[in-house]
């Protein structure tokens, strides 16, 4: 669409707003009506580790969005000339799970606990018990009864609990709900209901009963909504919020908010039954939409929706390019003091790029990429290191992909579960986030860990925040009763251009190897969060 169009249609509000709080970053993206990108805003943040706990604050939150909005404003204005009055509609999405407990007056109660945190080990266990359906650590269920069970004095105070992107819609709109899909990682889903399960909400009222809380879970729960429904409208307030320069009008229609799960779905049109996709940037997730049920409960599955609440089995690993990415700012330092320049998104993609290179095994280069505690290998605290064999290969094609492999290497224990255990069915998966912005290097990488073509979307590189925009788009311009998998593929992906790498035999052989010395050495990563803490 030609510039002077796209000046028209922001002029005129016929333009859709994403938004999405990723883990280090935050985005905003205006589409068009052919839903393609017409600007950006970014703001870069991070998480913080504060007694513990790995949080941000709720003035990062604002401070991020407004940072965001404004960049994104500054954009339009240097692309088109024009600024931001109105907008068609707006969503939000988010950073799945985690806990936000409020009280009746509205204060947070305890500093956010992101999906990061694994203290919750003993809520997880008792409650996948007691349901007989997998609850992560991460869910914001598991932080509750964790919560409950340290006799945490803020529990009793507990209005409403919520995830980021609803906490963020909440303010926006002064609606208390959820999407679908964001919801299913709070609490389980009713099989074939849009609605949190009865029977395990009764459970759970029952387990706390003895406590005599003022509340019961349903009540604190936010509400939940489908893709394509009305998630409210815009306040004055909510409106300030977003735009500190007080120019953006209230009374958009905003839909309901989601994770960035359900986002990446959209984003990779991967809602329909027996297609999957991955989500790789500081955490990593393979989704995939079921055909059937899984035999059992598998602690390294989640169950989650779809936007339009079909099942979908998630190998979640709550590390993936943040060691990754700390040892490209390494380089980026050393390039300073020599006094040379390089762009990060220049420098990144000559690492990526030269990890093409290297030997297929690494070499006998070893790393484990954990900043975080990993539920899948049962480490609660995260030891980031790298071992090697004296007579190794120390070269830099080897050090790279080595760092790539270990970003891909414990979801591929999940995955293993799902398409070797369960024989789940998969048709085609697409990759998506800042993993495989470097063309074919970690699309490459992740077709021989799951030795199956791995296609990547032209929209690849615009993640979340471009899915969170389509489904506000989807929410105004459906027709009738067409649904969500129909919009997407007759009007949104319909000639879209994708590139799909088949897995390279000898690239499949070189994981498999490195796997194995991988699996093998996981104890030294579990020794070192044992035997080497802070000296305080």
């Amino acid at each position: 669409m030609e510039a002077m169009q796209i000046k028209e249609e922001i002029s005129n509000g016929h333009v859709y707003l994403g938004c999405e709080l990723g883990s280090t970053r935050i985005k905003m993206l205006l589409i068009n009506v052919l839903h393609e990108p017409v600007a950006t805003g970014v703001f870069d943040w991070e998480n913080r580790l504060v007694n513990g706990v790995w949080t941000y604050s709720e003035a990062d939150i604002w401070t991020g969005i407004q940072g965001c909005y404004s960049d994104l404003r500054a954009d339009v204005q240097n692309k088109y000339g024009v600024g931001i009055k109105n907008l068609s509609a707006i969503g939000v999405s988010a950073m799945m799970h985690g806990y936000l407990p409020f009280n009746k007056d509205g204060d947070l109660l305890v500093p956010f606990r992101t999906w990061r945190n694994t203290m919750t080990a003993q809520a997880a266990q008792e409650l996948s018990s007691l349901f007989a359906f997998n609850i992560p650590q991460r869910w914001s269920i598991a932080h509750l009864y964790q919560a409950v069970l340290d006799d945490e004095p803020h529990v009793k105070d507990i209005a409403f609990i919520t995830t980021l992107a609803g906490y963020v819609h909440w303010k926006l709109t002064g609606l208390k709900v959820l999407g679908i899909a964001d919801a299913s990682g709070m609490f389980p889903l009713e099989k074939g209901a849009f609605r949190f399960d009865g029977a395990m909400l009764n459970t759970f009222d029952q387990l706390v009963a003895k406590k005599a809380y003022p509340w019961k879970i349903a009540d604190i729960l936010p509400g939940m909504l489908q893709a394509g429904e009305s998630g409210g409208r815009l306040t004055r307030q909510g409106a300030q919020l977003l735009d500190e320069f007080g120019e953006l009008d209230a009374g958009t229609e905003c839909c309901p908010p989601e994770g960035d799960a359900g986002t990446g779905m959209v984003a990779t049109n991967s809602i329909a039954i027996r297609t999957g996709n991955i989500s790789a940037g500081t955490s990593i997730f393979a989704m995939i939409v079921l055909e059937k049920a899984l035999h059992k409960p598998h602690p390294q599955i989640d169950i989650i929706a779809t936007p339009t609440g079909a099942a979908v089995g998630m190998v979640h690993s709550n590390n993936c390019t943040t060691d990754l990415n700390a040892w490209v700012a390494l380089f980026q330092e050393l390039l300073e003091k020599l006094g040379m320049k390089a762009s990060v998104d220049k420098l990144f993609e000559t690492l990526y790029l030269t990890a093409m290179d290297g030997q297929k095994d690494c070499g006998g280069l070893l790393s484990y990429n954990f900043y975080a505690g990993e539920h899948i290998v049962d480490m609660d605290e995260g030891r980031p290191l790298m071992v090697r064999f004296p007579d190794a290969v120390l070269s830099l094609p080897n050090f790279m992909r080595m760092h790539l492999y270990s970003a891909l290497a414990t979801l591929k224990i999940g995955l293993n579960i799902l398409l070797e255990e369960e024989k789940v069915a998969i048709d085609r998966v697409f990759g998506h986030g800042g993993f495989f912005k470097t063309k074919g290097v970690g699309q490459s990488m992740l077709a021989a860990v799951m030795n199956v073509p791995v296609s990547v979307l032209k929209t690849a590189g615009e993640g979340g925040a471009w899915g969170m925009a389509v489904l506000a788009a989807y929410m105004q311009t459906r027709q009738n009763d067409e649904s969500l998998d129909d919009y997407l593929s007759n009007r949104v992906f319909r000639g879209m251009q994708s590139e799909t790498l088949p897995p390279d035999p000898d690239d499949v052989n070189g994981f498999e190897r490195y796997f194995v010395q991988y699996k093998t050495g996981l104890e030294i990563a579990k020794t070192a969060a044992n035997v080497y803490r802070r000296q305080d």
